[in-house]
């Protein structure tokens, strides 16, 4: 009877794609004497309820979280430490067990704390989840984290460092939606950053450094990347990895097609040739319903079965696949693995335009 649970789950996740990227969730470790724990807030307005005694500068780390940008993240998930906590064990455990989009630390962060931050980031995605950090000056060259620099950022008569701003820009671009990216967001509440020449900027952002720019009129983002720059050497990145809308997109399709062959095939199907054909085409589908949203390039996003796998499976297993057609190499039992390779073109948005102009 084929497989019509997987192919309900990818329509379900295709049709509600673009507004689970548009707010995504920000996870915020805090250390302070009172509220200690884990609390879900998912407006600005819970706080006097949820966490009545937390201190003012966490109070307000919270709130900067909550501005966003096109829309406001979906949730803010904090974790409250003693000040006395040794490290963020307790915390990044819990973080363990939510959907973060977004993580950031304290706003007093310690250069070690950074580091017990990035090392989770990179144990949570080689396990398979898809988390991100929000870091200052955190210069790691890695895709799944935003080294954001500024220092001296005026809101009003205040006056903030990077640490102190690294919830305002996990807000930021979790309220992004997919369909653009955070180049040039506007932050309406800052009036001024710690001045920059052109080139330094440049540099900057080329170093894969998160900034702020003023332009005499307003503070906004200068681009949209993470901390990941050095593609030398690395067949399997390229530039396009550097941007924080791609690897967002990148993460969700990752998480939806891991979600819905765990939940609706997985176990429960016979790992036959026509089944593997039959997720392959559910699949495709999810990919043409990306392609109408405007998050996929149309015609260039496929998958198949992976035939260089399957080739190594068999050889593994004794097989002798000199005589054996393509064909028989795809329709061959593969015990209970099942190899595929896809290959997606990721929309990015505009952000250079070179105008020439002839007269």
């Amino acid at each position: 009877m084929g497989l019509p649970n997987i192919t309900i789950t990818f329509e379900a996740l295709s049709n509600t794609a673009v507004q689970r990227l548009a707010r995504g969730t920000v996870g915020l470790i805090l250390r302070d004497s009172e509220d200690n724990g884990a609390c879900v807030l998912t407006r600005a307005s819970q706080f006097h309820e949820k966490l009545p005694a937390l201190g003012e500068i966490n109070l307000e780390y919270i709130r900067r979280a909550f501005l966003g940008y096109v829309a406001a993240p979906s949730k803010v998930v904090v974790y409250v430490l003693p000040d006395d906590a040794p490290d963020f064990a307790e915390a990044l455990t819990y973080m363990a067990s939510q959907s973060i989009s977004y993580l950031a630390g304290p706003p007093e962060i310690s250069a070690g704390e950074i580091s017990e931050i990035v090392a989770w980031v990179k144990d949570m995605r080689a396990a398979g989840a898809t988390p991100k950090a929000v870091l200052p000056h955190a210069p790691v060259d890695d895709f799944a984290v935003i080294n954001y620099t500024n220092e001296g950022i005026s809101v009003g008569h205040e006056i903030y460092g990077a640490a102190e701003y690294c919830s305002r820009i996990a807000g930021l671009v979790a309220g992004t939606p997919p369909s653009i990216s955070c180049t040039y967001a506007p932050l309406p509440e800052v009036s001024g950053v710690a001045p920059m020449t052109k080139e330094d900027m440049d540099a900057a952002v080329d170093r894969g450094e998160f900034i702020l720019i003023g332009d005499g009129a307003r503070v906004k983002v200068g681009r949209g990347v993470n901390s990941f720059f050095n593609i030398v050497g690395d067949k399997t990145k390229n530039d396009s990895f550097k941007k924080i809308k791609i690897v967002e997109i990148m993460d969700m399709i990752n998480d939806d097609i891991r979600a819905a062959l765990r939940d609706t095939y997985i176990g429960r199907y016979a790992n036959s040739y026509d089944n593997k054909c039959l997720i392959l085409s559910s699949i495709n589908d999810y990919f043409l319903a990306l392609e109408r949203e405007g998050l996929l390039n149309p015609g260039h996003n496929s998958v198949w079965i992976d035939l260089e796998a399957q080739e190594a499976y068999l050889v593994a297993h004794g097989a002798d696949i000199g005589a054996m057609s393509e064909q028989d190499i795809k329709e061959a039992n593969t015990g209970s693995e099942v190899f595929l390779l896809a290959s997606v073109s990721i929309l990015d948005a505009v952000e250079n335009v070179i105008l020439r102009i002839r007269v």
